[in-house]
């Protein structure tokens, strides 16, 4: 199945992101010039990444001119944290852990069944752009396993056959109210 989700922003409000980025950098008093200024580069892709909700080439693109650096040291930033992300998530992102103490316990069925019931694979988001799964290989739960997070909130001990729908029901009332 093909994930036909795109970025919707437009233009007038990716103007007002643009521009908030812009007064945030200015806040730091960055000076262009100055060697130090790559070590504003990490709270910057943050900041930017808060904003837009993902990193697309144009935010890129324009961090690098901000700091006059180059695209290749932004983007290498980028890949090296896997904070970071390059595609849109959707609001509600799904993080499976497939650490070996997940997948011993089944984390591979619970990761399934969110793709069959969600109608997208890992690294995808739905079209109306509400859940995203993505896979992860510990969040630090072991003694939980199989575990998945959605936004703050940890699932622990999951069993294929309900957990699933059960936990989607929740967030997807939530999205109605």
């Amino acid at each position: 199945m093909e994930n036909k989700a795109t970025n919707c922003i437009t233009e007038g409000a990716a103007k007002e992101m643009f521009d908030k980025l812009d007064q945030f950098i200015d806040s730091l008093g960055v000076n262009s010039c100055s060697p130090r200024r790559k070590g504003d580069l990490i709270m910057i892709l943050h900041q930017a990444q808060h904003i837009f909700g993902y990193l697309p080439e144009e935010v890129q693109t324009h961090v690098a001119r901000k700091l006059n650096i180059q695209h290749s040291e932004v983007s290498g930033v980028i890949s090296f944290y896997n904070y970071f992300t390059t595609e849109p998530k959707g609001k509600h992102n799904i993080s499976i852990c497939l650490g070996t103490a997940c997948f011993v316990k089944g984390a591979d069925k619970i990761l399934e069944e969110f793709e069959k019931e969600l109608g997208i694979k890992a690294g995808q988001v739905t079209e109306d752009m509400e859940f995203s799964i993505d896979v992860v290989r510990c969040v630090g739960a072991c003694g939980l396993a199989p575990v998945i997070t959605i936004g703050e909130k940890v699932f622990g001990k999951l069993k294929p056959g309900g957990d699933v729908k059960k936990i989607l029901s929740q967030f997807k009332n939530e999205v109605k109210e």
